[in-house]
């Protein structure tokens, strides 16, 4: 199960690592009148460079996941959701000149079908 509260990323594209920390998780209709959960991370690179990237969950994408998967919404479904994505955009470098990224419907059905097995696998291994 992936911490998303902490954990690092990268190598980028040009070798660099990140130290990562999450910031917060919102509903963002009240941030910016958009129906999403958008998570916040703050990005450290090796030489102290920050940068934050908000990774925007649409919801009513959330909701059909959720009930394909049988899988309630709550903050640590979609924050590592958002961890998830975060590592894909910082390994590939898609999208880093972005602080605001939204997700499409393949792309959190992805992340959902990958948090379930290794959520199973986590069970299984006990």
């Amino acid at each position: 199960m992936l911490n998303f509260r902490e954990f690092e990323a990268g190598p980028d594209p040009f070798g660099r690592k990140y130290q990562v920390y999450f910031k917060w998780l919102q509903t963002a209709i009240s941030l910016r009148h958009s129906d999403t959960v958008d998570v916040k991370f703050v990005l450290v690179d090796e030489s102290g460079g920050r940068a934050e990237k908000t990774i925007a969950l649409p919801h009513a994408i959330l909701q059909r996941v959720s009930r394909e998967k049988h899988r309630p919404i709550d903050d640590p479904w979609c924050s590592r959701i958002g961890a998830m994505h975060l590592l894909y955009l910082v390994s590939t470098g898609e999208d880093m000149e972005k602080d605001l990224v939204t997700l499409s419907a393949e792309e959190i059905e992805r992340y959902a079908a990958e948090q379930a097995r290794s959520d199973e696998a986590e069970v299984h291994a006990r």
